[in-house]
C-alpha cells in the first residue's frame, strides 16, 4: 500500500482568523477529492508552539511545513522586487490591488519570489490596508507622529515611511512588537483593524487612526521540492483549491474588519477617520520615497504598478 501524500499546513494566528479559515477549505477540499491518498494536518498558529511569526517563511522553504501564508513584506530583503508593493498609498481601493494581485503584476511577483526562493506561489490572501494605533495621544497628521517608535515590518519601504512621517520606525517580528506593546516600550503600531484586535493590541492602544497607508498582500507558498514531486492531478487541485481560498478569505476579511472596529470601540478606544486634505498632507510628506524606489527598481516591474510613481 503506497503512503499518503503529507500536506501540512501552518500559519500564525487562531483557527477562526479568515487566513486559518482560508487553509480549512484547501485542505478539504484536497481531503475530499484525494481521500486517504493525502494526509492533510494543521498548525493554526506556530506562536503557540514557540516559533516566530516570521519562522514560517523557513518552516517552509526547507519542508518543515509544507504550505504557509506570510505578509509579502517578510520577503522585501530577499525578493527586492516585492519593495514596489510596500510603497504607500498605492492602491485606492481593495478592488484595485486585488485586480493588481490576481493580474500581471501579481504574476512577475510570483516569478520573482520563485527564481529566488524554494517556494511555489499559489495565491495572494489579503491582509488588506493597514492603520495606525497608538498609545499616546491621537493622531491627524504627520506632526502627530514625531518621535513615536512605532513598530515596523522587515522592509527598508516600510522604515523609510515613517522616518518621513517623523516617527521612529523599530522593525520586530510579530511575537516581539507584541511583548513591546504589553510592556510599553514601543508606542505605536499599524497593522489592519483585524490583526489589531486579533493579537490583544486594542486593549493597550487607545487611539487609533484610519490612515490605510500599505495595503498588504499574504502570498501563500508552498515548498516547491515536494510541490515539484507531486502527481499533476494534485498540483492543480491544490491550485484551484486555493483561488476559491483566496476568495473566501477576502470576503471574510471585510466581515473581520467590521467586527474589529466594533471591538475597538466596545473597549473603549478612539477611532480618527482622516479627511482628504488630512490624507493628502501624509502622502505629500512621503514624496521622497517614490524618488528613492524609482532609483532602486527597475522599470519593467514599475510599469506593472496602477499609476505612475
Amino acid at each position: 500500500m503506497n503512503h499518503p501524500i503529507t500536506i501540512r499546513m501552518g500559519g500564525y494566528g487562531p483557527a477562526t482568523t479568515s487566513f486559518s479559515r482560508g487553509l480549512k477549505l484547501i485542505g478539504d477540499r484536497l481531503a475530499a477529492e484525494f481521500g486517504d491518498a493525502v494526509a492533510v494536518t494543521y498548525v493554526w498558529n506556530i506562536m503557540d508552539e514557540g516559533y516566530r511569526a516570521e519562522d514560517i517563511l523557513w518552516l517552509v522553504e526547507r519542508g518543515a511545513l509544507t504550505l504557509g501564508y506570510q505578509s509579502s513584506s517578510y520577503l522585501a530583503d530577499r525578493v527586492i522586487e516585492l519593495g514596489v508593493v510596500d510603497l504607500p498609498f498605492l492602491f485606492h481601493s481593495n478592488d484595485e490591488a486585488r485586480h493588481a494581485m490576481d493580474g500581471r503584476l501579481g504574476l512577475a511577483l510570483t516569478r520573482a519570489i520563485e527564481a529566488k526562493l524554494n517556494y511555489r506561489i499559489v495565491g495572494f490572501f489579503e491582509n488588506g490596508f493597514r492603520h495606525l494605533s497608538n498609545r499616546l495621544r491621537p493622531v491627524r497628521s504627520p506632526a502627530d507622529l514625531a518621535g513615536l517608535r512605532i513598530r515596523v515590518l522587515p522592509s527598508r519601504v516600510h522604515a523609510r515611511t515613517f522616518e518621513l512621517l517623523g516617527a521612529v520606525p523599530v522593525p520586530l517580528d510579530l511575537t516581539e512588537a507584541i511583548a513591546a506593546i504589553k510592556a510599553g516600550t514601543l508606542d505605536a503600531q499599524e497593522n489592519p483593524l483585524a490583526n489589531t484586535v486579533t493579537y490583544g493590541v486594542h486593549a493597550f492602544h487607545k487611539f487609533h487612526t484610519l490612515t490605510a497607508h500599505f495595503y498588504i498582500s499574504r502570498p501563500i507558498f508552498v515548498n516547491r521540492t515536494a510541490f515539484d514531486g507531486w502527481p499533476e492531478r494534485l498540483k492543480q487541485a491544490l491550485r484551484a483549491a486555493a483561488t476559491a481560498a483566496v476568495s473566501m478569505q477576502r470576503e471574510l476579511a471585510g466581515i473581520e474588519d467590521a467586527a474589529a472596529r466594533a471591538a475597538i470601540e466596545a473597549s473603549a478606544g478612539l477611532i480618527t477617520e482622516l479627511g482628504a486634505r488630512e490624507r493628502q498632507a501624509f502622502a505629500a510628506a512621503l514624496h521622497p520615497i517614490y524618488t528613492e524606489v524609482r532609483q532602486t527598481h527597475g522599470g519593467e516591474i514599475l510599469k506593472l504598478l496602477p499609476r505612475d510613481i
